[in-house]
């Protein structure tokens, strides 16, 4: 199996009081995306591909590897997956699509997703359960009702995908549509989607308490499987 990732790395920093592309924002003297591709790399995936805002594409092509693929992205994150798959090498018959947002999601996370592609699936999510508490409100924000945990689910990325499936399932969706994830879109197209364990320290940076607690795990040395 050879397996391309596309990482989507067109967010603002904004959330992050910068004011450069998230994906650019250091972590430990590096961008955030050069954390993410070396994690695929090293996860088992043959190439990359990073979909980055058109204004600043020339300061990705400045940090990342020269076998990195960089193109430009669209105005919506499914017109940027979309691009990625174009850019995509014939060669590849899996797909692994992932934010730049996490970067530090371990190689052994990665081998998951690849593991289950290689199995037979067709489509797959790294998932972790649902810990808190969870309830529904009404309009003036009062409990309605506890919504049961046992069977939720947190998505992570990178989400994987038979390369054929996502093209068809991307072929088939409305021009206009924008779902949340690239499993929403095979979903929609009737394809059943897998999970396999995500881990914690797959998480999302968005504010800077994350930046900050993706500093201390990479000081506790916890990014290796």
């Amino acid at each position: 199996m050879h397996a391309v990732a596309i990482v989507a790395a067109a967010g603002s920093g904004s959330r992050l009081g910068a004011d450069l592309p998230k994906a650019l924002v250091p972590l430990a003297g590096r961008p955030l995306v050069c954390w993410a591709v070396e994690g695929l790399l090293a996860g088992g995936v043959a190439e990359v591909v990073v979909v980055v805002p058109a204004a600043q594409r020339a300061e990705f092509e400045a940090v990342l590897p020269p076998e990195v693929t960089v193109v430009d992205g669209g105005a919506t994150r499914t017109a940027s997956v979309r691009a990625g798959l174009a850019a995509a090498g014939s060669a590849a018959t899996a797909v692994l699509v992932h934010d730049a947002a996490r970067p530090l999601t371990p190689p052994g996370a990665v081998a998951r997703v690849l593991g289950a592609l290689g199995a037979g699936a067709l489509a797959v999510v790294p998932v972790l359960p649902v810990v808190d508490t969870t309830v529904l409100v009404d309009d003036d924000g009062l409990v309605v009702d506890a919504v049961p945990r046992a069977p939720l689910r947190r998505v992570q990325t990178p989400q994987g995908f038979d390369r054929a499936t996502l093209e068809a399932a991307y072929d088939a969706l409305e021009p206009d549509a924008e779902l949340t994830d690239d499993a929403a879109v095979v979903r929609r197209a009737g394809v059943a989607v897998t999970t396999v364990p995500g881990d914690e320290r797959s998480a999302k940076v968005t504010v800077p308490h994350d930046l900050a607690l993706a500093e201390l795990t990479l000081t506790l040395g916890e990014t290796t499987t």
